[in-house]
């Protein structure tokens, strides 16, 4: 294999989903449906338009649905089969043909950068790439396949990243950048969370990452940064150190879907681009719209 190529991918999710409590309390976060399709199945799916072949879920308690999804339903393929439900058959089968997807438990909720070195011993000595579930990224080329051909042309690790509002910058892990060249930079620092008064710059780190496994070399002092737990960007800072991380201003349009405004806003530019929902799903939102401008009067 070229030691340039990335097969091997981890989706972390493990999270408790607490953003969308009451929802998530019996329904992984990951399974909430854009439209008519599981958030994760759209990051799965990124992965295998990249080229990579083996996939690494890491779950937690009560996640048991994210691998019935990916699984055969038998009875349920049997029973549209006998109704000649030909085209939901397919959509059906689609998600467990997608990949060899691979499951780990995170036992204890400690952090991204925990979840990633759960994932160690599947990855063995290969670079990989880490692909977030809270954000999905529309691209005329994958995202995780832009970084993964930076990788390809300078050899180490390289991180996504996008421009924020700087009010927003408090919520990600940000870029001090060096130098630049295009959408390219060598960065100085990697900070977790800055509050905006102290943040080196607006490029935020968007969840995806190709990563050499030397990083596990730092996650395995399992050290704790903010909010107490053990954070992946700390250990890339302590990488970066050792070895250059460059950071990617990778094209394609971002949706943060790890928060409700978001989660919804995705839902509604989804459902607008979906032919059989657009016109009267455009057609209900200016009903809805003139109803609340009334009510206003």
């Amino acid at each position: 294999m070229n030691r340039h190529q990335i097969k091997k991918a981890i989706i972390p999710a493990a999270g408790l989903g607490t953003r969308f409590l009451p929802a998530t309390k019996a329904m992984p976060k990951e399974m909430l449906p854009i439209v008519d399709k599981p958030t994760i199945q759209y990051i799965v799916e990124e992965a295998v338009e990249a080229g990579i072949e083996d996939i690494i879920i890491v779950t937690g308690k009560g996640k048991r649905a994210i691998e019935d999804h990916f699984d055969h339903a038998f009875e349920l393929e049997h029973l549209l089969l006998e109704k000649q439900k030909l085209e939901w058959l397919e959509m059906v089968r689609k998600s467990s043909k997608l990949a060899n997807i691979h499951y780990i438990r995170q036992k204890e909720p400690l952090g991204l950068g925990h979840a990633i070195w759960c994932a160690r011993k599947f990855i063995g000595e290969e670079p990989f790439a880490v692909l977030l579930g809270d954000d999905i990224v529309r691209a005329d080329q994958p995202c995780i396949k832009q970084l993964a051909d930076i990788f390809a042309q300078v050899n180490c690790s390289v991180v996504g990243v996008q421009e924020v509002p700087i009010d927003d910058i408090s919520r990600y892990g940000v870029i001090d950048p060096l130098d630049r060249e295009g959408s390219l930079y060598r960065v100085r620092t990697f900070v977790e969370k800055p509050p905006k008064e102290a943040a080196p710059s607006n490029l935020a780190i968007m969840g995806r990452y190709i990563l050499t496994a030397d990083i596990f070399d730092f996650l395995s002092r399992h050290e704790k940064g903010a909010g107490g737990e053990i954070q992946l960007t700390d250990a890339i800072q302590k990488l970066n150190e050792r070895q250059t991380v460059y950071a990617y201003r990778f094209e394609g349009k971002r949706y943060d879907v790890g928060d409700k405004l978001g989660f919804i806003t995705t839902t509604l530019e989804f459902a607008l681009d979906n032919q059989e929902l657009r016109a009267p799903l455009l057609h209900y939102l200016q009903q809805l719209l003139q109803a609340k401008k009334n009510v206003g009067k």
